[in-house]
């Protein structure tokens, strides 16, 4: 059995090179990540920028179509009538 100190836990405070490369090689690639997810972003915000209102073109567009489909419900009803 090991008997038991009443000394406080210690930590080993040494630091080995191999440690505080890998430490510096994750912290670079994670900056160099946030970067790029930047730039998409950026890049992503510019073309939304560019293309403003599809949404509201395609209403227009649905809208037109409805009167088109009507319009051509009234004129196969004359046409109808007629023969």
């Amino acid at each position: 059995m090991t008997a038991h100190t009443d000394q406080p836990l210690r930590i080993d405070r040494t630091l080995t090179f191999g440690l505080i490369v890998t430490i510096l090689i994750q912290t670079a690639s994670g900056l160099v990540w946030a970067g790029a997810a930047g730039a998409r972003l950026s890049a992503l915000e510019s073309q939304i920028a560019l293309t403003p209102g599809i949404s509201e073109r395609l209403a227009r567009v649905e809208g037109q179509t409805i009167h088109i489909e009507q319009s051509l419900m009234r004129i196969e009803r004359r046409l109808g009538h007629v023969e």
